[in-house]
């Protein structure tokens, strides 16, 4: 039973260095393009650009969204805004009155509707596209202020090369340091972003489009397919159509697009879960074609890691698990040759910090005091692999899901709340239990290893207690907070009519 469980783990490890070490590689190519720097171009031409802007359910933000988009600095009579809006609530009636306002104002807008939610956020933009007049076409989600030089930044691109299909900005962060969750969101985000997007791009190896913030060429999209539903990441399902039928993208680091991270964990469990699931999803239907085509072999095997790398969810999941056992194996004696090799594996480690280390080296004055915020980085990407396992494995198993938004707030500021808005989940998942279960066993691990003077497995023990147990607590507390603020609502809506 020892041998299989010390295989067990080393082929677990195994899994995760392999996919950890890939930090080192995203260094070395940072080093290789730290000082290609992209310059300001200078807008020629104003060609017609389409706006869209998806929408289910936004109340709370879109009054600052279609503001933001009508005063993007572009000619009037060459900027088009589509208000594509599947709502079900008060916002048909808000955006339908916001969109008569900016028309009486001379903008371009329409309000946008379906009869249905076919397709969701793929079906919108595609339903949008039959009637765009856009050569170009930017897309923002409702968590987004653009600013008012995003084309100006953006669209001349474009004419420097006919075959670029799309370009990408970075995302900032309006509510960045609102609390510990959004600030590890934002190094995690920061690393997609700095690194990983602006390296791959500069590598010359496929990147894709973020579901917002960027501008497509429409002919682009039309010849590589159109936007599908059949994955709940139609982003990542179209770049890589596109980028596989000869297109090419840009990524602009220097060029920002604001945006409002969740401020509430089982909001950002929900967006986690479809980010993970719809990755899984796209990597099973368009790795095949991947390697039937006649990309170099490079691009080809970069891009399966880029496709694959949620599949680490299950096995960190399983080194949590085996941990514990391998505490009672290591102290009994007997196998010493295997954990001297194990020792190679926190190599990985180190990976992952020297990649998050220069993403936020290179855009914040204050990354010393940024860079602390690792190992909760480290144990909260920990506590999540229960909520992004299940997406791992629904994806691998063509289970299909519904495409479940993220509600966003309008929170910017640390004093504004998100306990009392109409769309803040008052449940959480049963997956919380699992949590809280291996939270507990990792703990009883934790103290095990102190028993015994296992020192070394003390840091990687607390590190997943501390990972479940803050995502499982944070998931039941905000629910529970959240369901008293709406229950003491509808007393205050109730009372009058008592009286």
């Amino acid at each position: 039973m020892e041998h299989i469980i010390l295989i067990a783990y080393i082929v677990c490890l195994s899994i995760l260095f392999v996919f950890g070490a890939h930090g080192f590689v995203m260094v070395y190519h940072y080093y290789r393009h730290r000082n290609e720097v992209d310059g300001v171009l200078p807008l020629t031409r104003t060609p017609m650009v389409t706006i869209q802007l998806p929408l289910y359910n936004e109340m709370y933000v879109v009054r600052r969204l279609i503001d933001a988009s009508c005063a993007i600095e572009y000619p009037k009579d060459k900027l088009e805004i589509q208000v594509l809006d599947d709502s079900t609530d008060e916002t048909v009636d808000l955006v339908a009155s916001i969109v008569r306002e900016k028309q009486e104002q001379g903008y371009i807008i329409h309000h946008v509707r379906r009869p249905n939610r076919k397709g969701f956020k793929a079906g919108a933009l595609k339903e949008g596209l039959k009637t765009a007049a856009g050569e170009f076409v930017a897309i923002f989600d409702a968590d987004f202020i653009p600013k008012p030089e995003f084309l100006r930044m953006t669209v001349p691109y474009f004419d420097t090369d006919p075959s670029i299909g799309m370009v990408q900005t970075r995302w900032e962060h309006l509510n960045g340091d609102y609390s510990l969750m959004t600030r590890t969101q934002a190094m995690a985000l920061d690393g997609h972003f700095v690194i990983e997007q602006n390296i791959r791009n500069k590598a010359g190896y496929f990147i894709n489009f973020n579901g917002t913030g960027g501008v497509w060429r429409t002919s682009c999209i039309m010849d590589a397919g159109d936007w599908q539903s059949d994955t709940l990441t139609e982003d990542l399902d179209l770049s890589y159509r596109a980028q596989l039928r000869g297109w090419k993208f840009k990524f602009l680091r220097d060029v920002t697009s604001p945006a409002e991270l969740p401020a509430e964990i089982n909001a950002l469990k929900s967006q986690q879960f479809r980010w993970t699931k719809g990755a899984i999803e796209t990597a099973r239907k368009l790795l095949p074609m991947v390697w039937r085509s006649d990309i170099p072999f490079r691009i080809k095997f970069h891009s399966t890691f880029h496709l694959t790398n949620n599949i680490v969810f299950p096995f960190i999941i399983l080194a949590s698990l085996l941990n514990v056992p391998l505490t009672f194996i290591k102290h009994a004696g007997g196998f010493d040759a295997y954990f001297d090799f194990m020792s190679v594996f926190v190599l990985a480690f180190i990976g992952s910090f020297l990649f998050y280390l220069y993403s936020q080296k290179d855009i914040y004055p204050d990354w010393r005091r940024r860079i602390f915020l690792f190992p909760v980085f480290m144990a909260g990407s920990m506590g999540f692999a229960v909520n992004n396992s299940k997406a791992v494995l629904e994806g691998l198993f063509k289970r299909k899901s519904e495409f479940v938004r993220t509600p966003k707030y309008g929170i910017e500021g640390k004093k504004q709340s998100w306990k009392d808005k109409k769309y803040v989940p008052v449940k959480f998942s049963w997956t919380v239990i699992i949590e809280i279960a291996l939270a507990l066993y990792c703990g009883a691990g934790a103290l095990a290893s102190l028993y015994y003077l296992e020192i070394a497995a003390v840091p990687f023990q607390l590190l997943f207690t501390m990972g479940y147990g803050f995502v499982a607590y944070l998931s039941v507390q905000q629910a529970l907070e959240a369901r008293r603020v709406k229950l003491a609502q509808m007393d205050l809506t109730v009372e009058p009519i008592a009286a």
